[in-house]
C-alpha cells in the first residue's frame, strides 16, 4: 500500500497502526496539501457484499458527526478491491499506550478525559449513532490534551431493533457490556457501560476482568460483581468510584439513563472531588441475623397459672409502657421545637450546577433556603434549563431563608447562517468569524459553468439557524474538467502544417520566432515549447521557432518583430541554451533574462515539469549578450554571446 495513491488524490505514506477490522495509514492529500488518516478494510471483509454494504452505510452515517471530541472523517471511497474511510489525522497516542506509560491516571486526567468522551457519546446518541467499540485503543489524546473518540465507522445506526449478532459481536471483549457479551439488545447505555470500564482502567491502571480466552473474560461481565475500584487502592475518590459502579451496572435499566446525565455527575465532582456529592440508590435495607431462644414446653396446669399472673401483669405493663411513651413523645416535640427556635439556624448549601432549574429549585428549598434566577445566558457546554453557576459556594453554611441565586443556560445561541454560494472560497473566513460559526472543511469538484474556487453548496444552508460554533461544509468548483493530449511533434513540419496540427489537436498557437538556420530549410520548425510526448492541457499555448533559412532573414513572427540588417561591427550571433529541470519539485518556474545595452528584457518565461528532463532553448544576439537563467526567481547561471 505504501506509495499508492487513492481517489486520484491520496498518497499513503506509512502505516500507523491497525485493529481486528481494518489497517491504518498516513497520507497525503494531494489537492488540499495536508496529511489524513485512512482506514482500509482488511481483505477478509471485501469478499463480504452484507458486510460491505454495512460498512459503506454506517461510515456515511458516522461521517455526519461534527464535534470536537470526535475524530472528523472527510471521505469515504472504494478502489477495486480496496474499501477506505478517509479520515483527520490526529497526532497525539492513543489512551492505552498513555495508560500503559503512566501506570494510571491521576483523578483530574480521569475526569477531565471522561467529560470529553461522554461529550462525544452525547452528540452521536443525539444522532442516533451507537458506537459499541469503547475502548482506550479507539480514544486518541492530542498533545494538548484534547480526546478524539475515533471508529464510528463500525458503528450502527441506533433504531428500535438494534440487536448484535451472536455470531459477529462488535467490539473488544475487555471493555464489552453484558448484553453486548450474550448476544442481545444494544443501545445507548452499552456505550456507557463500556466507558465506565475505560474510567476503571483510567484511575487503577488495569481492567476488571482478566482470563484465559476470550469467551471467559465476556462470561465473567456476564455473571461476576465488578470489585470497586477502591477496593485496589483505597485512595480513590469515592465518588468517582460511585460513578463508575453506576456506569457498570450488570442491568442496562440501572445505568445512567444517558450520556447527558453522565456528564451532569462527572461535572459536578470535577472542581469538588472531596464532597460526598453522588448519592447511593441501590442501599441494601436487609435486617441483621437474630438468634431466637428455644422455647420450653409446660403442662396446662402450670400454663393456667401463669396465663392469670400474666393477664394481671400485662394490664399494668401496658399502662406503664403508655405512659411512658406519652412522657418520651412530649420530651421529644419540646426538644425539636428547640432545636429548630435556637439550635438549628443554618444550613450548608448543596451543589446544584448542572441540574435542571426545576431539580435546583427543589433541593435548595428543601434546605429552608429561597431560589432565584439572577440571570439567563448562552452557553455552549450547558444544555438548556441547565444551572451554570450559583452565588453561594456548595458547602458553605448560611442562614435559612438565605437567598440563592443561580445563572441558567439558554443553550447554545442560535445564529444565522448566511449564503456563501457564488462566493470564493478564499473569502469564507471572515465570514464565518463575523457570524460565530466555524469552517467544517470544503470538498471539490469539476463543473463546467461555475469558476474555479466558486463556491457551489453548503451544509447548513443558507439562512438556516444553527447553534454559534456550528461547522459549516462546502463543495467547492474545480473549474471545467481539464481534457489532456498528448504533444505531438511539430519539429521538421512547416509553419503551416504545424499550425494546423495544434488546431486539431485542441491546442493554441503560441509565439512564432524566425531563427537561422544552416541545417533546417526556410519555413520549417526547428522547436517546439513543448516536447512530443509529453501530456498538456487542452488549450495550452504552443510556441515555435522556425528557420529564416541561413543567414537569418524574416520569417511570420505574428508581425510583433522584423528582422534588421545588422552592421558587420555588430553581426548577429545564435546559440543554445541547454536547461535540466530538477526533480525534486513537483514545477519550476523557469525564466530567462536577455541583457543587451544594459536593458533587461524577459527572453523566456515557463513553468516545467521533472517529466521535461532536459530542454533545450535557442538564443540570439550581438556580441557581448548576456543571458541569465532563474529557476523560481533564483539565479542559476548566465551566459555571455562571443563570436
Amino acid at each position: 500500500m505504501i506509495g499508492k495513491l487513492l481517489g486520484g488524490r491520496y498518497e499513503i505514506i506509512e502505516k500507523i497502526g491497525g485493529g481486528g477490522m481494518a489497517l491504518v495509514y498516513k497520507a497525503r492529500c494531494r489537492l488540499l496539501d495536508r496529511y489524513v488518516a485512512i482506514k482500509v478494510l482488511r481483505e477478509e471483509f471485501t469478499s463480504d457484499e452484507e458486510f460491505i454494504r454495512k460498512f459503506r452505510r454506517e461510515s456515511q452515517a458516522a461521517a455526519k458527526l461534527s464535534h470536537p471530541n470526535i475524530v472528523s472523517i472527510y471521505d469515504v471511497g472504494v478502489e477495486g478491491d480496496i474499501y477506505y474511510i478517509v479520515m483527520e489525522y490526529i497526532k497525539g497516542k492513543t489512551l492505552k499506550e498513555v495508560i500503559r506509560e503512566k501506570g494510571k491516571l491521576s483523578f483530574e486526567e480521569t475526569v477531565d478525559y471522561s467529560i470529553q468522551i461522554a461529550e462525544a457519546l452525547a452528540h452521536a446518541h443525539a444522532n442516533h449513532i451507537v458506537h459499541r467499540d469503547i475502548k482506550p485503543h479507539n480514544i486518541m489524546i492530542t498533545e494538548d490534551g484534547r480526546v478524539k473518540v475515533t471508529d464510528f465507522g463500525i458503528a450502527r445506526a441506533a433504531t428500535s431493533s438494534t440487536v448484535t449478532n451472536t455470531n459477529n459481536v462488535l467490539g473488544s471483549v475487555h471493555y464489552f457490556s453484558p448484553e453486548q457479551a450474550k448476544g442481545g439488545y444494544t443501545d445507548e447505555k452499552s456505550d456507557i457501560y463500556s466507558l465506565g470500564i475505560v474510567m476503571y482502567e483510567m484511575i487503577t491502571g488495569r481492567v476488571p476482568f482478566e482470563g484465559e480466552s476470550p469467551i471467559s473474560v465476556a462470561l465473567k461481565h456476564v455473571q461476576e460483581e465488578i470489585v470497586p475500584p477502591s477496593h485496589i487502592d483505597p485512595t480513590i475518590n469515592k465518588n468517582l468510584e460511585k460513578i463508575i459502579m453506576k456506569c457498570v451496572r450488570k442491568d442496562q435499566v440501572e445505568r445512567y439513563k444517558s450520556a447527558n446525565e453522565l456528564l451532569v455527575d462527572l461535572k459536578r465532582i470535577k472542581n469538588n472531588w472531596d464532597d460526598d456529592m453522588v448519592g447511593e440508590d441501590d442501599v441494601s435495607l436487609d435486617s441483621p441475623t437474630r438468634i431466637i431462644p428455644v422455647v420450653k414446653e409446660e403442662s396446662p396446669k402450670n400454663m393456667k397459672k401463669k396465663k392469670k399472673k400474666r393477664n394481671g401483669n400485662n394490664r399494668v405493663v401496658f399502662f406503664a409502657i403508655l405512659a411512658a411513651f406519652l412522657l418520651v413523645s412530649a420530651m421529644a416535640f419540646g426538644f425539636w421545637q428547640f432545636k429548630d427556635k435556637f439550635l438549628s439556624t443554618t444550613v450548608k448549601v448543596p451543589d446544584v450546577r448542572g441540574l435542571q432549574e426545576d431539580k435546583a429549585k427543589e433541593m435548595i428549598e428543601a434546605e429552608g433556603l429561597k431560589f432565584s434566577v439572577k440571570s439567563r445566558i448562552f452557553n455552549s457546554e450547558f444544555e438548556e434549563g441547565d444551572v451554570i453557576s450559583q452565588s453561594e459556594n456548595p458547602g458553605d453554611t448560611v442562614k435559612k431563608g438565605y437567598p440563592i441565586e443561580v445563572v441558567v443556560s439558554k443553550g447554545s445561541k442560535l445564529v444565522k447562517v448566511p449564503n456563501f454560494k457564488d462566493e470564493d472560497i478564499s473569502n469564507v473566513d471572515s465570514l464565518l468569524s463575523e457570524n460565530g460559526l466555524k469552517d467544517g472543511g470544503a470538498e471539490y469538484e469539476f463543473d463546467e459553468e461555475i469558476p474555479e474556487n466558486i463556491i457551489i453548496s453548503q451544509d447548513p444552508e443558507a439562512y438556516s439557524e444553527v447553534p454559534e460554533g456550528t461547522k459549516v461544509h462546502f463543495v467547492v468548483s474545480k473549474g471545467p474538467k481539464v481534457k489532456n493530449v498528448i504533444m505531438p511533434k511539430l519539429v521538421g513540419k512547416t509553419l503551416e502544417e504545424a499550425l494546423q496540427i495544434i488546431k486539431e489537436k485542441g491546442l493554441t498557437k503560441g509565439e512564432v520566432v524566425p531563427q537561422p538556420s544552416d541545417e533546417v530549410e526556410e519555413g520549417k520548425v526547428i522547436w517546439q515549447s513543448y516536447e512530443q510526448g509529453n501530456e498538456i492541457e487542452e488549450g495550452t499555448a504552443v510556441d515555435l521557432y522556425v528557420s529564416s533559412g541561413k543567414g537569418g532573414g524574416s520569417g511570420d513572427n505574428n508581425g510583433d518583430n522584423d528582422d534588421k540588417d545588422n552592421p558587420d561591427d555588430n553581426k548577429e550571433i545564435s546559440s543554445d541554451l541547454n536547461i535540466t529541470i530538477p526533480q525534486d519539485k513537483s514545477q519550476t518556474e523557469v525564466k530567462v533574462l536577455k541583457i543587451d545595452g544594459g536593458a533587461s528584457t524577459v527572453y523566456y518565461d515557463r513553468i516545467h515539469y521533472p517529466s521535461d528532463g532536459t530542454i533545450v532553448i535557442p538564443i540570439k544576439g550581438t556580441k557581448n549578450t548576456k543571458f541569465e537563467v532563474y529557476f523560481d526567481n533564483t539565479l542559476q547561471a548566465t551566459k555571455t554571446l562571443v563570436d
